[in-house]
This record gives C-alpha cells, sequence and structure tokens, in this order.
C-alpha cells in the first residue's frame, strides 16, 4: 500500500517542494524550476487541501489520478480542487529551465467571505480528470502570466485593506480566461467531440438493450462517463458545448421518447413502463414524464 501524504497548508506545501517560507500564508506563485521536493513522490499518494492549477511546460514522467494516466505535455494547464488524489508514477525531475511552468496554490480559507467562495464550485473544470486537461496556446499562456505576476505583486509588497480583494479578483479573472480558453479547445475539438456524442447515444440505446436497466436503474450520468472514461463534468460540459444539453437531461430526454413509445404501442401498465425503463418507484417515473411533457403518462396515452 502506498504511503500518503497530506497537504493541508500553502507554508506545508513549501516545505514538500522544498521551497522558501511563502510571502502569504494562503496564496502562492511557484515557478515548477524552483521545486527540490524533499519527498519522493514515487513512494506517496498525496491528498492535497488545497485549490491548485499547475502549468507544464516540459514533460515530466506520468501522473496517475482517478483511473488514468496522464502524460504531461507542453502548455498543459491542471486543475486539482481540495480532497483530490495525485500519484506521481515517476520521481518528478529538477528543472532548471526558467520558463518550464508553475503553479498557483491556494487556501480556501482566502476566498472564504468572497463571492468568489460562491462561485467556485461553477469552475467545473476543477473536477475533470487529467486527461481532460487545457492546452494553450501562446498568447493564452501570456495571458493568464499577466494576471500571476500581478497576483505575485500583491502579496509579495506590503499589504494593506485592498490586498486580499485585489488576489481574489485576480484569482478570479483568471479562471474566467480559463472558461472562455477551455470553450476554444471544446470548439478546435468539435470533429473529436461529435465522436463523443455518437458515442453516448450509442451507450444509452446499448444499454436499454441489455438487463442493466433491471439491475441499475436509470443510466447515471457516472456511468456513462465510465464507460466513455471522461469525468462526469467533462462529459456534461461537451454535450452542453456541442447540444446545449448537459448529460442528464440527455438521459432524461432518451427516457421519455422510450417512455412515450411503450405508452402508445403497449398495453402496458404505467407502473409496468416506469420498471422496464429502470424507475423503482412508479411516481417517480410519472413526475418525471409530466416535467419534460406536460402531461401524465396515462394522459399523454389518452391524448
Amino acid at each position: 500500500m502506498r504511503e500518503s501524504y497530506i497537504i493541508n497548508s500553502i507554508s506545508q506545501a513549501h516545505t514538500v517542494m522544498g521551497l522558501a517560507k511563502p510571502k502569504h500564508p494562503l496564496v502562492s506563485v511557484v515557478k515548477t524550476s524552483a521545486f527540490k521536493p524533499s519527498i519522493d513522490f514515487r513512494s506517496v499518494k498525496v491528498i492535497n487541501h488545497l485549490y491548485q492549477i499547475t502549468l507544464k511546460h516540459i514533460g515530466c514522467g506520468n501522473l496517475v489520478y482517478g483511473k488514468n494516466s496522464y502524460d504531461y505535455q507542453e502548455g498543459t494547464l491542471v486543475f486539482t480542487a481540495p480532497g483530490q488524489v495525485t500519484i506521481w508514477d515517476a520521481e518528478m525531475p529538477i528543472q532548471t529551465d526558467a520558463d518550464s511552468g508553475w503553479t498557483l496554490a491556494f487556501h480556501p480559507d482566502l476566498i472564504r467571505k468572497s463571492n468568489l467562495a460562491n462561485k467556485i464550485d461553477t469552475y467545473s473544470f476543477f473536477q475533470y480528470d487529467v486527461n481532460e486537461a487545457l492546452h494553450l496556446s501562446d498568447d493564452e499562456r501570456k495571458t493568464l502570466e499577466e494576471i500571476l505576476d500581478k497576483i505575485e505583486m500583491e502579496y509579495s509588497q506590503n499589504l494593506d485593506r485592498h490586498s486580499q480583494n485585489l488576489i481574489i479578483s485576480n484569482i478570479e479573472l483568471l479562471l474566467d480566461y480559463c472558461i472562455r480558453f477551455y470553450d476554444r479547445q471544446f470548439y478546435t475539438r468539435s470533429n473529436l467531440n461529435v465522436d463523443v456524442v455518437s458515442r453516448f447515444e450509442n451507450l444509452l440505446k446499448d444499454y436499454y438493450k441489455t438487463d442493466k436497466v433491471i439491475d441499475l436503474g436509470i443510466p447515471s450520468v457516472k456511468y456513462c462517463a465510465l464507460e466513455l472514461n471522461l469525468s462526469t463534468n467533462y462529459l456534461s460540459d461537451l454535450l452542453k458545448k456541442e447540444t446545449g444539453k448537459t448529460a442528464q437531461e440527455h438521459i432524461h430526454l432518451f427516457v421519455i421518447e422510450k417512455a412515450k413509445n411503450h405508452l402508445l404501442n403497449s398495453s402496458n401498465s404505467i407502473s409496468e413502463i416506469g420498471y422496464k425503463l429502470g424507475f423503482e418507484y412508479p411516481q417517480h417515473f410519472s413526475n418525471l414524464f409530466k416535467s419534460k411533457t406536460g402531461f401524465s403518462p396515462s394522459e399523454y396515452r389518452k391524448n
């Protein structure tokens, strides 16, 4: 069993990475070239309780994240949220290239009383798998690094009553830019995304041809994402960009279409149809059907 290492603070993160004492207790911007790890990452899994955004500019081994292994490439931006676990398959090399990459880390307490605290969960890329990382163009990278310079400048000088708000505002600005850049990535990968949409639709069709619907009920977003080797958030965001509907909305609409066919082309009771579609309770089937069509199943059958 792997040894676990828990990082609870910026100070602790600096210590494990062989860095000097942080200038601010809740936020830090560090060049990858400065890392001098005090532990062998091949031997541990790291449970990080910080928000972390890392740009890798050159390859540095494989990272196991969830069930996936990802080989870092140039310009790869990876996001991790508090409580997530990472495991390095290879020892992190010490890099001397001053332009090798960077990490922005901040503790949840930094944004606790700010508007960003209420908004942070809307940045769904913090829950993406590593193989769904953001790949930046040179111009995009420059934009983010200009914001990072402002964050670092703010916590490096004498702190005043404006410092916290300015640091948080710049973090939020950086995250908003990342939304834009992810939108660009979804757009430029449109052909690949269409393939995912097609595979998702076929997955739903195949699901209802098996006994899985009896054993597992209605297909969940998590089940579909695992079958497609994607994270649940990435699958929903990809489908939203391509079709205007989330994964959950697609599943519900697929089930409703099957329900309509059963209602009009069989003499099965409402309860039997609901059971065949994966609903444990007939009322749940009736409620979903009415919310999507405006009619109860019995009303739809009569019309």
